[in-house]
């Protein structure tokens, strides 16, 4: 029997889903795939300076986990930029954050989306 999905924490959607190219049509043969779990290990990581362990904490998931979405998600913005293909950022095994919580440094009752 497979392993239960372990839902991560995400405070936030992002504002845009698609980044890239000005010229270039979204099509898929045009496009990187990145999750939302993948974007918000990216923002909480490199935008708002947390450490991988206290990203972890913050997404309610293993360190590790962290270590392997973050490194994935390196990996997709450098294919987008590199290879010149348009960033969609959907999907993933995640949860929005349901208000204000203690251990929510970002306050995510400010940020959520409808």
């Amino acid at each position: 029997m497979p392993r239960p999905v372990k839902w991560r924490k995400i405070c936030r959607l992002p504002e845009s889903n698609k980044f890239g190219p000005l010229d270039l049509d979204a099509k898929e043969e045009n496009c990187v795939r990145m999750t939302v779990d993948e974007f918000e290990t990216i923002r909480l990581i490199d935008l708002e300076g947390l450490t991988q362990e206290e990203c972890a904490k913050q997404m309610n998931v293993a360190r590790t986990t962290v270590q392997g979405i973050y490194a994935e998600a390196r990996k997709k913005i450098a294919q987008s930029l590199v290879n010149g293909k348009v960033l969609v950022i959907e999907g993933g095994e995640y949860r929005l954050c349901e208000g204000f919580v203690k251990d929510c440094r970002l306050k995510c009752h400010r940020h959520r989306h409808a």
